[in-house]
């Protein structure tokens, strides 16, 4: 079952500095309505605030555009859209690093763009915790988008489209910080990915199914995955050290970078496992091309360290002991979290 919880759209200026006449208000109200937010009964509580950002058609339609618009770097060709592709749960496919300006290389892999509202902590490394001033980071990053807030804000404001859309968008809807991040955030709210063969399973009124295989690798996955890839978002968004040794060449200490501390030394954000089977390489840096070498590394490639996470140091081994039944049992499982509907939504699509 499907709870919908319907944002109301208040579009009212305080302290009477509206210079809007009722009138106008009421054409601004007719062309922009509300969009509903489904909240899926299988999910943990949102959290983002949607009183302060109502999504809007107007505000999820400008979102989008902005989205996939190579305005957003220096070089007028990257877009978000560039690395983060829906066919493959908008991560960039096949690219151990993410490519952007004139085609330079970061250090870490592409996460993926689903559920956002549902995390309190966005970027491998934690550097935001809201998703409004999420985009900053790849749009300021020198390898990624290479270009500042404050340009490309210029070139929306110089073009001939933007400025009519953020009035639509937003009421006294001017191109500037607050609705170009807003705009964004409305269309990845609702990005939401919860139709796959698990969830239809798990909510027993969809009438969903399981091979006995497949509800094998939920009893494994269960008992030695979900204490990081927990609820149905599957990852507790936390930050943990999973016991890869540093990549060569690239000393990236993670948490670390954001907090200063050595104890968050080689702590990466617990990634979210929906989609995972289309969504390789795996890990920040991208290093293993299968869900078979991830399952290998946890059964015997985990390295251990000052600040290795204690889940991953019990009954005197290091990492998830799983024999060869069991990693099969468990990849068959995970293949369930395949979303075809959200990766086949046109909401989201470029075109």
């Amino acid at each position: 079952m499907i709870k919908n919880l319907k944002i109301l759209v208040l579009f009212l200026f305080l302290l009477g500095n509206c210079s809007c006449s009722s009138d106008d208000s009421e054409d601004y109200i007719a062309i922009n309505k509300s969009l509903e937010v489904n909240i899926p009964s299988n999910f943990p509580e949102i959290q983002y605030d949607l009183s302060a950002n109502p999504p809007t058609e107007k505000g999820f339609e400008l979102g989008k555009k902005l989205f996939y618009d190579g305005k957003l770097s220096t070089n007028g060709f990257i877009s978000c859209g560039f690395c983060h592709e829906q066919r493959f749960a908008f991560t960039h496919h096949g690219h151990q690093f993410s490519h952007g300006i004139d085609d330079l290389e970061g250090t870490r892999n592409a996460p993926a763009v689903q559920n956002m509202a549902f995390q309190k902590e966005f970027a491998w490394d934690g550097a935001t915790s809201h998703l409004d001033l999420f985009p900053i980071i790849p749009i300021t990053n020198e390898v990624e988008m290479g270009e500042t807030v404050s340009n490309v804000i210029a070139k929306l404001k110089s073009d001939g489209e933007y400025p009519r859309l953020f009035a639509e968008a937003f009421e006294d809807g001017e191109v500037n910080n607050e609705y170009f991040f807003k705009a964004l955030s409305q269309f990845m709210v609702m990005m939401i990915s919860s139709n796959s063969k698990y969830d239809k399973y798990v909510r027993e009124e969809e009438g969903g199914t399981f091979s006995e295989t497949e509800k094998l690798g939920l009893d494994i996955f269960t008992q030695k995955c979900a204490t990081c890839h927990k609820t149905d978002l599957f990852t507790d968004d936390a930050f943990r050290n999973n016991g890869l040794p540093p990549y060569p060449g690239i000393n990236d200490i993670g948490r670390a970078e954001v907090t200063g501390s050595a104890a968050d030394n080689y702590k990466f954000k617990v990634p979210s496992l929906r989609n995972v089977a289309i969504t390789e390489p795996y890990m920040h840096d991208g290093r293993f091309g299968s869900l078979e070498s991830v399952l290998n590394f946890y059964d015997h490639g985990v390295q251990d360290s000052e600040t290795l996470d204690p889940i991953l140091k019990q009954n005197s081994r290091l990492g998830i002991d799983l024999n060869s039944e069991e990693k099969a049992a468990l990849i068959a499982f995970l293949n369930t979290l395949t979303d075809d509907e959200y990766l086949n939504d046109k909401r989201f699509a470029e075109y």
